[in-house]
């Protein structure tokens, strides 16, 4: 009962040609095995000799050949034919691995990616075409499948390189007894309906734009710093040491509209404050002195004698500096 016992891959390629192999070096160790199969019905076989033998380490561990129909039967026989090993009857369909899909085309419309290819010639029913995608934000493929021969999928953002592969499936268990699958169709690179060499442009741009958003994550807390920092210490600086005031700021006159001519400046002051005054009151001296008594001994008090000058209002053609510097003259030579 071991001949039944030795297990075989099975695959027929796109219904076209045939593998079957098995552990050569397992089951048979010792020996280097034949293979024979036949498509035909009833008792009458044909047996066939495998036409191209797969080894692994120069011992026949499978064979190659043309697919014929969808019955097939296989004997694995010693180096000389003259026992069978092993055999076993099966419906070659029922292992069909599809070919990749043809002329695929990707159709993008807002956030919606239609992929679509052309239809095989044979089992179309049993054929689904599998789409698998992911952005450089995902670690893991997404998929998504569909009937033979178009799939769509929404909510892809513009903005994004994303990166899509298609195969196609057979259906199990109706179709197939093995999930077979085609092998992927050349990976491609897409953002917003262009197709791109890679998508590694963008991932190094996002590179960029983190190092760019952590390295200011970075510097705006230092420069907030020395910004509070900086205000502290000019207030600390005028606490200290006060600023010295400006005479330029101070007397804009002097210098912007008479380049520091101090006497036509004061000139100009004077007479325009004679102009504008209103309500000008007269100066008025008061000069008080105290004679100072012979004899200390009397208790009698003289009243200081006190002279007050006034003057009338000055002229018209005189200012009130004038009236002052009238004034001082008066009051020296009383006192003298």
């Amino acid at each position: 009962g071991w001949k039944e016992a030795i297990i075989t891959t099975i695959i027929n390629f796109n219904n076209e040609k045939m593998q079957i192999t098995w552990a050569a070096r397992e089951l048979f160790p010792r020996e280097n095995v034949s293979f024979s199969y036949t498509f035909d019905e009833g008792k009458h076989k044909v047996w066939k000799p495998c036409p191209t033998y797969l080894f692994d380490q120069d011992y026949n561990s499978g064979c190659l050949f043309k697919t014929e129909g969808p019955t097939l039967a296989i004997s694995i026989r010693n180096s000389n034919g003259s026992d069978e090993l092993f055999s076993k009857s099966l419906k070659s369909d029922f292992y069909i691995k599809p070919n990749r899909p043809e002329n695929v085309t990707f159709f993008w419309k807002e956030d919606t990616v239609t992929v679509s290819c052309n239809k095989p010639e044979r089992a179309v029913k049993c054929l689904r075409l599998e789409l698998q995608y992911k952005s450089k934000f995902d670690k893991d493929w997404q998929s998504r499948t569909s009937k033979c021969c178009s799939v769509g999928e929404q909510g892809f953002n513009p903005r994004k390189c994303y990166s899509f592969r298609v195969r196609l499936k057979r259906l199990v268990p109706y179709c197939n007894v093995v999930n077979y699958s085609s092998d992927w169709e050349a990976e491609t690179f897409w953002m917003n309906g262009t197709l791109l060499d890679s998508c590694d442009g963008d991932r190094k741009s996002q590179s960029n734009t983190v190092t760019v958003l952590s390295s200011l994550l970075v510097i705006l807390p230092m420069i907030l710093t020395l910004l509070i920092l900086l205000c502290k210490w000019k207030r600390l600086q005028k606490s200290v040491m006060p600023a010295i005031p400006d005479p330029k700021y101070v007397f804009v006159d002097l210098f912007n509209d008479h380049n520091g001519n101090f006497q036509e400046w004061i000139d100009k002051t004077d007479h325009a404050m004679v102009q504008t005054k209103i309500g000008y009151e007269e100066p008025e001296c008061i000069i008080e002195a105290e004679s100072q008594q012979e004899h200390k001994t009397n208790s009698d008090k003289q009243e200081p004698q006190e002279k007050i000058f006034s003057f009338s209002r000055a002229a018209e053609n005189k200012d009130s500096k004038a009236a002052e510097i009238a004034c001082l003259m008066t009051t020296t030579n009383t006192i003298a």
